[in-house]
């Protein structure tokens, strides 16, 4: 019922909604981009949404808030780990740790942060803070933010497809294990992901 509540609202806001959330989420504020993103692909698949242009929503807001995100950490949020006050060694930590890791690991941080919670709310934040060069943020993260919208738009595209069709055949014990199965692929890649953004470090 509650699920039903959440896509008859989402389907009814549709596109600015997923823009909003995707782009404030992605500005280091941690609200729920990608279940909206997720949602919309289910909706896509329904006919209520269009898939193409989910993507592209959810592609253009992921970069454009990475980079307000990115600006706002290379022009405020240096000097706001450096001052003096509470927490100060902690904070200035962040930034010796932080400038060696992105100098040598920045490119893949910036991608593979798409599809990590943490670093997808921070890492645009934390690449401007740690002066990563903005043309290879820019590349890096335009290349993450389709290459994320996409397939989570089409993960969840496919298992409301499935789902629907399962339930022609099989009833809904059936569908729901289509959606099961399928968020269980999606959560095993995402460890996947964070396996190896750890073993690089």
């Amino acid at each position: 019922m509650v699920l039903a509540s959440l896509i008859s609202v989402a389907r009814d806001v549709g596109y600015p909604v997923l823009f909003v959330l995707v782009a404030i989420e992605t500005m280091g504020i941690p609200l729920p981009g990608e279940t909206a993103l997720f949602t919309a692909g289910i909706l896509a698949s329904r006919g209520d949404l269009s898939i193409e242009i989910v993507i592209a929503v959810a592609a253009i807001a992921a970069m454009l808030g990475d980079n307000v995100g990115f600006l706002i950490g290379r022009r405020v949020g240096r000097q706001l780990l450096l001052r003096e006050g509470r927490f100060a060694r902690q904070r200035r930590r962040l930034v010796e740790v932080g400038e060696p890791f992105f100098a040598r690991h920045g490119p893949k941080a910036v991608f593979l942060g798409r599809w990590i919670t943490g670093l997808r709310i921070t890492s645009a934040w934390l690449a401007g803070v740690n002066r990563m060069a903005w043309p290879t943020f820019l590349f890096w993260n335009a290349l993450g933010g389709i290459c994320w919208a996409t397939s989570v738009a089409l993960v969840a595209y496919f298992v409301g497809r499935g789902a629907e069709r399962v339930v022609n055949f099989a009833g809904v014990a059936g569908a729901g294990v289509v959606v099961v199965g399928g968020l269980a692929a999606y959560l095993i890649l995402r460890r996947r992901e964070r396996r190896v953004t750890r073993s690089d470090r």
